[in-house]
């Protein structure tokens, strides 16, 4: 047959067929074609009785010389290198025998070499997984989706957790880092949803929240996530670190998630949201058909999980701020505005991946959404994270102030309001500005006018016109009604005679 040895159990085959048959029939019957077996005939010892060829080489070797005595050498010292990298040295050493042509026969070479004589390779070992036994826990970047919010990009990823036997899986869109309030909260949510809790837990040594902290912050987490596995009765592992295999179970199901997350998108056709929430039940969506696909399978696992413990665990990082003169607090790199009457009180933070919540003495003041700095700048900035409700008041009794104010730009409710401050002070004084600024947003904030207000200055904007506060007023205010009047004539007592006539008539004997 074409591209295959004879053997001598085809030889003796053909030999023996040969004294009964014709050369066409016994060389069918052998597997061999006519010429092999006019080739036997001429020589009928078995190929193993003879010579062996030993170079099937047709042309000359380009590494003659060079391979024993140069490149061995170099690939035994720095098993590392690439065959692309030696043939580039080999080129700078011997430009006038070594080029590009022979790259594909140099990586031919390295490979065979290294599989004889080079390093030993890590074995990854497969396991059997019995139902209930262990849940995995990871993140994901899912920048390269290009989901946008409101059409501004979302930088974001995804905390996701699951079941190695059955498959369920379990994501959450965290804004921030791997952080342990991320993994504390998708994971208390995941158990949630499942109803019950493995007997193992395995992450990733938490190396992205690890790195960039000292000893004793890095500890701390450690402590802490153990507390939190201990809650729900878990026994908490990791893999060695830099060592992604050894979460293959997870990190294989990062490509497949990520894979039905952009088929969904384009089904789609969009991948813009109105909203964070939208994208967020979007995403769960998706994982709920996968999850229904699997039901029987978690259906099995769910009868060996362990029942959930009755409280809560914290899944929440704390802290204590004290609100300054300027009505908020700075927190991570980010200040945040609250009511003035809170000046000078400290308050206790419970600060989660997308929100912070604030209290004073026990009860409960407010809940802010989580700002962060941007990730990629030369110098870091300071996050303004403000609403203008919280000094509307002050700012109404100095209206000055806008034009310098540090956090202007995170002032304004709605786009509106920043067209509308552009257009002012590029067409007059900064100080009649400002009190026409401050004029809009205290009659938002005053009658709760806040998205009329914002589509009246639009409409005057796209017109060419620049707003003027007391026109906006009127457009947007009732008008006063005049009070009717009303003439009152009292009777005279005469004219209840009649009636009490009439009573005293039905109550006589």
């Amino acid at each position: 047959m074409p591209v295959r040895h004879v053997n001598d159990q085809q030889v003796r085959l053909y030999m023996k067929l040969r004294t009964t048959r014709s050369q066409e029939s016994a060389a069918a019957i052998s597997g061999i074609s006519v010429a092999t077996g006019r080739r036997i005939e001429r020589d009928p010892r078995p190929p193993s009785s003879r010579k062996e060829r030993r170079d099937y080489r047709t042309r000359s070797d380009p590494f003659e010389g060079l391979w024993d005595e140069e490149i061995v050498p170099m690939l035994a010292s720095a098993p590392g290198l690439r065959p692309i990298t030696v043939l580039r040295e080999m080129a700078r050493r011997y430009p006038d025998r070594i080029d590009d042509s022979v790259r594909r026969s140099l990586e031919r070479r390295i490979r065979t070499w290294r599989a004889l004589h080079g390093p030993d390779q890590p074995v990854i070992f497969p396991q059997a997984h019995a139902p209930g036994r262990m849940g995995l826990s990871d993140f994901t970047d899912m920048s390269g989706l290009g989901v946008t919010i409101a059409g501004q990009t979302l930088h974001h990823r995804l905390y996701h957790f699951a079941l190695v036997y059955s498959g369920f899986e379990h994501g959450e869109v965290v804004l921030g880092g791997e952080s342990y309030t991320a993994l504390a909260s998708g994971l208390a949510t995941a158990l949630t949803t499942l109803g019950g809790a493995p007997a193992e837990h395995r992450s990733d040594s938490l190396s992205a929240a690890f790195r960039n902290l000292c000893h004793d912050q890095a500890e701390d987490l450690t402590r802490r996530f153990a507390a939190l596995a201990a809650h729900y009765g878990m026994t908490p592992t990791r893999n060695n670190r830099g060592v992604a295999h050894e979460n293959g179970s997870i990190e294989s199901r990062h490509g497949h998630l990520k894979d039905r997350i952009e088929q969904a998108l384009m089904l789609r056709g969009l991948v813009d949201f109105d909203t964070l929430a939208a994208y967020r039940a979007f995403v769960a969506g998706v994982i709920a058909d996968h999850n229904r696909r699997h039901g029987d399978a978690i259906e099995i696992e769910r009868a060996h999980l362990k029942a959930l413990p009755p409280a809560p665990p914290v899944t929440w990082d704390e802290a204590s701020v004290r609100v300054t003169s300027s009505s908020g607090f700075s927190f991570r790199h980010a200040f945040y505005t609250v009511p003035s009457r809170l000046i000078g009180h400290r308050l206790h933070l419970r600060v989660h991946d997308d929100r912070i919540e604030a209290f004073l003495a026990g009860m409960p003041v407010l809940s802010l959404p989580r700002g962060r700095a941007p990730a990629k700048t030369a110098r870091r900035t300071t996050t303004h994270i403000v609403d203008y409700r919280h000094v509307i008041g002050s700012l109404r009794a100095k209206p000055g102030a806008l034009a310098g104010l540090t956090y202007r730009d995170a002032l304004w409710p709605r786009p509106a309001y920043r067209r509308a401050w552009e257009a002012l002070v590029a067409s007059q004084p900064v100080r009649d500005a400002s009190r026409t600024m401050v004029a809009l947003l205290a009659l938002a904030h005053d009658r709760g006018l806040e998205a009329d207000i914002a589509a009246a200055l639009d409409a005057i904007l796209d017109e060419g016109g620049l707003p003027v506060f007391a026109e906006i007023q009127a457009r947007l205010m009732p008008q006063a009604a005049s009070v009717p009047a009303v003439r009152i004539e009292m009777p005279s007592a005469s004219v209840y005679d009649p009636l009490l006539r009439d009573v005293r008539l039905e109550i006589a004997p």
